[in-house]
């Protein structure tokens, strides 16, 4: 089976929920070689997995290498996927795996304030400025968590999975993914005194 090719930054996502069944026959289509099933599951997970893998790596200069080497395993093992887990969270599972790779091969540790704000993110005008600079103020900071821990950051708030579809993406208990969360949130804190932004230190 031939490799497909791997579309650059300028891809589109595909809005609105996912429907399970849709994944299904989506995947299967896959398996079966279709480039067209794989150009709309690209659509529709390269935003999600360009903020994740930015989020874990906090390095814009390997994240497209990691998304590209994430589509290639998509592509090879979309046959063996059994819908065991949700779609997305086999997904993520990829890519966090080949974004630790990424580091390891960097081998360079992350500087705070590396990354640039998400430019998606573009406060309407009527926002204010405390919020704007609440934001900026939680992505200065996640540069200063693990890897580890900027994942369960990440992907509990940003991209809504549950503690068990974590366990799964991270290969690790739920109860671990209970712990990372816990000392993340305990380093935010001691970070952002000052933002104690609800929806971050609830639960």
């Amino acid at each position: 089976m031939n490799r497909p090719a791997i579309w650059g930054r300028g891809a589109r996502a595909v809005g609105g929920s996912t429907d399970r069944a849709f994944e299904l026959a989506l995947i299967a289509r896959i398996g079966a070689g279709d480039l067209s099933a794989f150009e709309q599951l690209y659509r529709r997970f390269h935003p999600r997995l360009t903020r994740f893998l930015l989020s874990v790596t906090h390095r814009p200069t390997i994240v497209e290498e990691a998304l590209n080497d994430t589509m290639v395993v998509i592509w090879e093992k979309a046959g063996a996927y059994r819908g065991e887990s949700k779609l997305a969270t086999w997904i993520f599972a990829i890519a966090y795996r080949k974004a630790l790779k990424a580091l390891q091969r960097q081998d360079v540790p992350v500087e705070a304030g590396a990354i640039d704000e998400d430019e998606t993110y573009e406060p309407a005008p009527d926002e204010t400025l405390g919020r704007s600079q609440s934001h900026r103020r939680l992505i200065e900071a996640m540069a200063q968590l693990s890897a580890d821990h900027r994942a369960v950051i990440d992907l509990t708030y940003f991209h809504e999975l549950h503690y068990r579809d974590i366990a799964v993406v991270m290969g690790c208990p739920v109860d671990t993914v209970k712990t990372r969360m816990f000392h993340a949130r305990r380093k935010l804190r001691a970070l952002m005194a000052g933002d104690r932004e609800d929806w971050l230190w609830d639960g």
